[in-house]
């Protein structure tokens, strides 16, 4: 691909079919959208918060709107789009349990990807240290941070049951490259869940 994606990114550009519609929600500058619509010709559509990201979306041709996410999917029809993508937005939600319900309603298929809480350098700092922990996944001191629930993986995946969401395949990351699933909730620093419903 033409320009360097998160990894959690490129495995979500990798696994979207050409020729579909896409909304990618909290799409930050664009990059993924960008790769999605010149590699894979899809009709790629963004909601962002953040207005200096709109902007630069904008400034590279993408159709990005405003919006918060937590009010505004609302407005989305339903199954309006063929994949729905939340990349790192999941634990900034103020209900992600209805974000995910917002998610499978909009699009035929969700990616989400998220930091995972319980990967064993999270652990260890609050386990030794006794404080909120500052890793690579988790990368701003707790009075900074934007994310307001701490997910993990074991936790996502009851979500999802209980949503009666299918988890259609799931990536594992660990400094920055693909691990197996084996222990995934310990070993994994972030995730990434394909769903449908």
């Amino acid at each position: 691909m033409a320009e360097s994606l998160r990894p959690d990114l490129a495995v979500i550009a990798h696994n979207v079919s050409a020729d579909t519609r896409v909304l990618d929600i909290g799409c930050g500058d664009g990059r993924l959208l960008s790769v999605l619509r010149d590699t894979k010709r899809v009709d790629a559509r963004g909601l962002e918060i953040e207005p200096s990201q709109v902007e630069r979306c904008v400034a590279r041709g993408l159709s990005v709107v405003q919006g918060d996410a937590n009010v505004d999917l609302a407005d989305y029809p339903d199954k309006a789009f063929d994949y729905a993508i939340l990349s790192q937005t999941l634990q900034t939600a103020e209900r992600p349990d209805r974000m995910l319900d917002e998610l499978l309603r909009v699009g035929d298929q969700a990616f989400v990807s998220f930091p995972n809480f319980a990967h064993w350098r999270t652990r260890a700092a609050l386990m030794f240290g006794g404080r909120m922990p500052v890793t690579r996944a988790l990368p701003i001191s707790w009075y900074e941070t934007e994310n307001i629930h701490h997910v993990t993986i074991d936790d996502f995946r009851e979500l999802a049951r209980t949503k009666g969401a299918n988890i259609e395949d799931a990536w594992f990351f660990a400094n920055e490259k693909e691990i197996g699933a084996t222990a995934a909730n310990w070993r994994a620093e972030f995730a990434v869940f394909q769903l449908s419903r």
